[in-house]
């Protein structure tokens, strides 16, 4: 055999393997759900049990308002996505674009505070929310993820990779800054903006730690938040709560099945070119 074809079979092993890691957790999931709580009790565990119970789905579904808590991830994930997109791509052309004083000293203290852990912050953040009135609402989960210095950072360099000479000649037809910006530039660095939304989206739909740390009354809380309530001081129904985190990934599974194109192009050009 040659060393160029062990190569190719090593190399597609380890393609394999990491396929197996990365999926195998979502076929526990199902395999978990379709199981009575003895089966998914066993030792050894079973992995995938003789009769398998579909119904657990509808069971789970009906067992809790999953219709409201799909509307309070809907609402959070667009308010925040939109919000978040919104600010980063004005800063982003800021940085990029503008001339101001102390702008690189600015952009160097903005990225710095990439350094800083996303725990560090629930705690400022809680604080500043009670003073304001602002825990068990909408807001609460909205407000401190409108910002994303990140998808500034990665917008930014988008937007570096554009010909000055395009902003330059917009100027000279007379364009203004806020034209040259939503007619020129968003367009021609669409596919990274998809890809941070995409990514945006993601985050805000599986996050789980905030909204149960802001959030008392049981209508305002979140999908993610609704498959905990599965597990309580009696035991954890395990075939409901692996039914009800189907509920949660398979929509960005999907998402990211069908708009994955974009997340690749955007990173490559925000992240390589820029």
């Amino acid at each position: 055999m040659s060393k160029k074809k062990a190569a190719n079979i090593l190399f597609f092993f380890i393609l394999l393997l990491g396929a197996f890691i990365m999926i195998f957790p979502f076929f526990w999931m199902i395999s978990t759900a379709v199981k009575t709580p003895s089966e998914a009790a066993t030792v050894p565990p079973m992995l995938w049990p003789k009769h398998p119970h579909w119904g657990n789905f509808v069971d789970a579904f009906k067992s809790a308002p999953f219709a409201r808590y799909l509307f309070n991830s809907l609402l959070v994930t667009f308010c925040t996505t939109a919000a978040q997109m919104f600010t980063s791509i004005l800063a982003a052309f800021a940085f990029s674009k503008l001339k101001f004083w102390g702008k690189n000293v600015i952009f160097m203290i903005f990225l710095s505070t990439m350094m800083v852990p996303i725990e560090m912050l629930i705690i400022p953040n809680y604080v500043t929310l009670t003073k304001a009135h602002l825990i068990n609402s909408y807001l609460a989960l909205i407000l401190p993820w409108s910002a994303s210095f990140f998808t500034v950072f990665t917008l930014r360099q988008a937007f570096n990779s554009v010909p000055p000479q395009v902003y330059y000649a917009a100027k000279i037809d007379g364009a203004s800054d806020w034209n040259y910006l939503w007619r020129v530039l968003v367009p021609i660095c669409r596919s990274s903006i998809v890809a941070m939304s995409i990514l945006e989206i993601i985050a805000s739909w599986n996050d789980f730690l905030w909204p149960m740390i802001v959030t008392n009354d049981a209508n305002m809380r979140t999908l993610p938040v609704a498959v905990s309530s599965f597990s309580n001081d009696v035991g954890t129904n395990y075939p409901f709560m692996m039914a009800a985190a189907t509920f949660v990934v398979i929509p960005m599974i999907i998402l990211y099945l069908i708009l994955q194109k974009y997340i690749i192009q955007g990173i490559t050009k925000g992240g390589l070119v820029g």
